[in-house]
């Protein structure tokens, strides 16, 4: 199931070791993906700690949370882009993401298939889209305590066996989280320096959380299911300065 999106905020915002984490995996993605100028950047799941550095450059930047998790303004100080919908029903024109990121989006969702359905018909025909989940060979996934613990981590050929199903073409891969999972004060102050070492030696076997980067099939080779019916109006962030988790809680 989706975690909690007032819970996602505290780990990323408001724990050493929540930055630490969105620090690790966003400089492994601008490796890849350095720039968004003049593109449409669209974040699914709880994209957004990845996404701020394209807000400069991008011609749009659009964070889709699904309805199970609950949504929060972002970005802070700024126009709010953050919008909640149904997992399997975005409002996103078809063919609109030049960049498609997605981050707890796949490996927590009960019916993936309806998200990888999403992804490739919002993604362009020559865009690109990163998948960000936990590696179910790192520590990461084996901790409770992180929001990697939670879902189905996956293996490199896991991952590749399943979008592959959906029309997507594996272009590249990376790896990122290779400092330990724990809060305590020496492990997180040797983060950076386990970061630096597991890039240039460890490479792509043992990090907390596996990067993929994936073009879509054209044309496609399999028919799309059915759509999901829209069963009451879409939920829009609209005169809320809080994170609405999906209990209808507030967090000041």
């Amino acid at each position: 199931m989706h975690l909690d999106v007032i819970d996602l905020r505290q780990f990323y915002y408001r724990t050493r070791l929540g930055r630490i984490a969105q620090k690790a995996v966003r400089e492994r993605m601008l490796g890849m993906w350095p720039s968004a100028k003049g593109e449409t950047v669209v974040g699914f799941g709880f994209a957004v700690p990845l996404m701020r550095p394209y807000l400069a450059d991008a011609q749009r930047v659009i964070g889709v949370m699904p309805a199970q998790q609950g949504v929060m303004p972002w970005p802070a100080g700024m126009d709010n882009v953050s919008l909640l919908c149904r997992e399997g029903l975005w409002p996103v024109q078809t063919g609109q993401a030049d960049k498609l990121i997605c981050l707890h989006g796949l490996e927590t969702s009960e019916h993936p298939a309806s998200v990888l359905d999403e992804c490739q018909r919002v993604l362009a025909p020559g865009g690109r889209a990163m998948f960000v989940v936990p590696n179910r060979m790192g520590l990461w996934a084996r901790r409770d305590g992180t929001p990697f613990g939670f879902g189905r981590p996956y293996s490199l050929g896991q991952l590749e066996a399943q979008l592959e199903a959906f029309d997507f073409i594996p272009q590249r891969h990376a790896a990122a989280l290779f400092a330990l999972p724990s809060p305590k004060r020496f492990w997180l102050q040797s983060a950076d320096m386990l970061e630096s070492l597991g890039t240039k030696l460890i490479r792509n076997r043992a990090g907390g959380v596996i990067l993929i980067e994936v073009s879509k099939r054209i044309p496609a080779r399999r028919k799309p299911g059915l759509a999901e019916r829209v069963s009451r109006p879409l939920r829009v962030l609209e005169g809320s300065p809080q994170p609405v988790g999906v209990s209808g809680r507030h967090v000041g």
